[in-house]
């Protein structure tokens, strides 16, 4: 079959291909990495010619045009999670929040809660084959595909080709049209460890042991565990995560993630998205040693339970004295999303040799300059649960950890009021009194 010749006649200009688009359409740009810089500028053109068309995407790492560019109201913009940047936008009205749990997002599609007219993605340069590579974002890729009634790709020689365990790509034959791009692939900068940072990862990588699979979020501390494990003597780890950063690309050329011990995806290490330096997508450019794979998959507590030696590190904004984990508000504002937290501590738990942490600092300076406990007596504000307290794991603050799986309320309010910052611990006491979770015999 001359796939080339397929390729040139569904080649259009973004402006064509945008013309699939017709009102009241819901429209995906995927996930992070895959989203159509051409194809989305192109859709914002149309911006009051068009009416109630919905767009869905995730960690927006570039200024998205239909929200930016949208006089005429046409389109309305929805985030599976949140970047800083997605933050902005819903904290001035001009988007919105989808909850989720990441290993069922792509059932969400499956089951036609999230229906898709047109699928708009960002994939690798066409193979000899017909094929185009997902790239750096597996996700619930398929899973939109599969429901988009129109498939258009947006080919970027600067995405990364990478294999997956499965749907890891799409033929031309099943695509309506093809825009070319050259524009570089966002990338973003990991942020810098602070003291405190490094403060809780010394709690944290005791726990950390030659031949365990690692599961790291994306922030300080995740980087200064990474730091500590690049300067110790433990070896041969494996890498089983939703989202791979820089954090793991240092312990690759460290040398430390051999994935020679891990039970399952023997000598691999698997991610769903990915999101880093222009280092770190070259790196898995055509690397048979790492694998891509959907968030129903990577994400399933039944996969993570399979892993065995699991360690997962993630954080959290607060938590109360019944181990209520919020991670993803401040209050109704949002930050985040719940992402892949509860997979991962659900996981974790049932694995024979899984730990899991949630890190956090033990307070916040608010704009005014005063101190605030990240350590609460309960919610009320309208925070959002992501973890609830049944599921509460290891909490760790640069005041030690406290762990919760089996313990009682009494005990539970001990352990977070023992990692809070001194400065609050007595008036956490006396909440704990008050809510009758605090025990005569516990230590002031």
């Amino acid at each position: 079959m001359d796939y080339q010749s397929i390729y040139q006649q569904k080649l259009r200009t973004p402006e064509e291909a945008v013309l699939l688009v017709k009102d009241g359409d819901w429209v995906d740009y995927s996930q992070t990495c895959s989203f159509p810089q051409l194809l989305d500028a192109a859709l914002a053109k149309r911006s009051g010619e068009l009416h109630d068309v919905k767009i869905r995407n995730a960690i927006s790492m570039l200024p998205v045009q239909t929200v930016e560019n949208d006089p005429g109201g046409s389109f309305t913009y929805n985030a599976w999670h949140c970047s800083a940047l997605d933050r902005k936008y819903i904290d001035s009205g001009r988007a919105y929040h989808t909850p989720m749990l990441f290993r069922h997002c792509g059932t969400y599609y499956k089951k036609g809660f999230a229906p898709v007219n047109v699928a708009m993605i960002t994939v690798a340069p066409m193979d000899k084959n017909g094929n185009f590579s997902f790239g750096l974002t597996n996700c619930a890729t398929q899973e939109i595909l599969d429901q988009a009634e129109h498939i258009i790709l947006e080919v970027n020689p600067t995405m990364p080709t990478i294999a997956g365990l499965e749907n890891d790509h799409i033929n031309i034959l099943d695509v309506d049209c093809i825009v070319e791009c050259s524009l570089p692939i966002p990338t973003v900068k990991s942020p810098a460890a602070t003291d405190l940072d490094r403060k809780i990862a010394e709690y944290i990588f005791p726990y950390i042991t030659s031949g365990c699979t690692l599961q790291l979020g994306i922030g300080g501390i995740p980087n200064s565990i990474g730091s500590m494990i690049a300067e110790s003597d433990v070896k041969d780890l494996g890498m089983h995560t939703e989202l791979m950063s820089d954090g793991y690309l240092d312990l690759y050329l460290a040398g430390k993630i051999t994935n020679k011990n891990k039970k399952l995806n023997h000598g691999k290490g698997v991610f769903s998205i990915c999101n880093g330096s222009r280092a770190l997508y070259d790196f898995l450019d055509h690397n048979d040693a790492i694998l891509s794979a959907p968030m129903a998959y990577v994400n399933n507590p039944a996969t993570i339970k399979a892993v065995d030696d699991f360690v997962s590190i993630n954080g959290c904004i607060a938590v109360d004295l019944y181990g209520q984990v919020s991670s993803e508000s401040a209050g109704t504002r949002q930050i985040s999303g719940t992402g892949g937290q509860v997979d991962f501590i659900t996981g974790a738990l049932e694995a024979e040799h899984g730990r899991a942490f949630l890190a956090m600092h033990s307070t916040f300076t608010d704009k005014a300059g005063n101190l605030h406990s990240n350590v609460i007596p309960h919610f009320t504000a309208g925070d959002i649960i992501t973890t609830p307290r049944t599921q509460a794991p290891n909490i760790v603050t640069e005041y030690g950890i406290a762990s919760l799986p089996g313990r009682p309320t009494w005990q539970r309010a001990e352990a977070l009021i023992n990692i809070a910052h001194p400065n609050f611990r007595d008036e956490l006491i006396r909440a704990a009194e008050e809510q009758k979770i605090w025990r005569r015999s516990n230590k002031r």
